[in-house]
């Protein structure tokens, strides 16, 4: 199970395993330059694996051009 905890909308998902941070992207609606997506304090790139029992915090970046 994944735990994730999306920023600024204060909302946490669990998730059954899921390969990359791109997959969990997609589930999640986003895009790849949509979020920057934590681990610790580790940032992670779209490739990357997660692993079962990871903590991720997404974090939505916004231009307010």
């Amino acid at each position: 199970m994944i735990t994730v905890f999306v920023e600024p909308d204060n909302e946490t998902h669990a998730f059954e395993r899921h390969n990359t941070v791109l997959m969990l992207q997609k589930r999640l609606g986003l895009r790849v330059n949509d979020a920057l997506v934590i681990r610790g304090a580790e940032l992670l790139t779209p490739d990357c694996r997660l692993n079962d029992g990871d903590m991720i915090r997404i974090r939505k970046v916004m231009s307010t051009g």
